[in-house]
């Protein structure tokens, strides 16, 4: 509870307290007690209290994914090997050299397709538009404090650990180029839509029966997309890439999420059969067709 009875009941009288007459006294009880009612039925429903987790876990994913997608890691030594030496395109020593954004951004599109699943595509795109206009209000604050004047002794401070300057260290940090920036919300956008098309196609042509055909197909074709946007715009455009640097690192994340997405395929069914655990066989049942658009039988 964020609140208690105590502290309500005194701030009410507070208020009552100023109210000029019994008219008025009534009807501010009656909001009030209309009010709190609402949001107690809002909480003890089920089926919005996980909308409610399902929201802030998909937003809470996108904006650490692009907090920390800064940093560049081998996914080869992640598992202890070599890095590889491969040629695409013409573009010579390749590898799978990533951005650690890449290590949260498949469980959005699984995220993208249980909300599509259970809500609908109303439902993906309020939360995208969410995730998006959160982000954005983060990068603003990000450049807001990169631009702060920094107190003199904080500069120094972290010397002794091998940053000799904490203002370098954190423009590095936070300070990604707006072509980065505006390409990755951009591909994040598109390929949500994309996603949740191809999703219900599949769905359309195929009912309930093969799960892991709408859900992987669609991740699969939804994170092409995203590999190509974010990487067009942020440096075809942003940086005059040639279109052979563009299309092998293209083809290389996208090998990555391609075998992501298969690897997560099990996640799908084992969180469909949790939340039919939670909610129970007939309530999800309902839930899918109004996803679908389809009335009650």
């Amino acid at each position: 509870m964020l609140y208690s009875e105590a502290g309500i009941s005194q701030a009410t009288e507070e208020i009552y307290s100023g109210l000029a007459d019994d008219s008025q006294f009534y009807f501010f009880n009656t909001t009030v007690n209309t009010f709190f009612e609402m949001i107690h039925s809002i909480l003890r429903d089920r089926p919005t209290r996980l909308f409610i987790f399902f929201t802030a876990f998909f937003v809470a994913n996108a904006l650490i994914a692009e907090c920390i997608g800064g940093k560049i890691f081998s996914l080869e030594k992640l598992f202890g090997f070599h890095p590889v030496n491969f040629t695409l395109f013409g573009q010579k020593g390749l590898s799978f050299s990533l951005t650690c954004g890449v290590l949260l951004w498949p469980l959005e599109f699984v995220m993208t397709d249980i909300v599509n699943e259970y809500y609908g595509p109303k439902a993906v795109r309020q939360i995208s538009f969410i995730a998006v206009a959160l982000i954005c209000y983060a990068f603003i604050m990000f450049y807001s404090a990169i631009h702060i004047p920094y107190a003199d002794f904080w500069i120094r401070t972290k010397t002794d650990s091998g940053v000799p300057n904490m203002q370098d260290a954190f423009n590095g940090i936070f300070g990604q180029g707006m072509w980065i920036i505006l390409g990755s919300l951009t591909a994040f956008l598109v390929s949500q839509i994309v996603d949740v098309t191809v999703f219900h196609r599949i769905k359309a042509a195929t009912g309930e029966k093969w799960v892991w055909l709408r859900a992987t197909g669609s991740t699969l074709i939804s994170q092409l997309v995203d590999s190509f946007i974010v990487l067009y715009i942020a440096f075809k455009l942003g940086n005059n890439w040639t279109w052979q640097q563009v299309l092998a690192i293209c083809l290389v994340n996208y090998t990555y999420k391609f075998t992501m997405a298969i690897v997560l395929t099990p996640v799908i069914y084992l969180a469909e059969h949790r939340i039919e655990k939670y909610l129970g066989h007939e309530v999800t049942k309902k839930m899918k067709r109004a996803a679908m658009g389809k009335e009650e039988e």
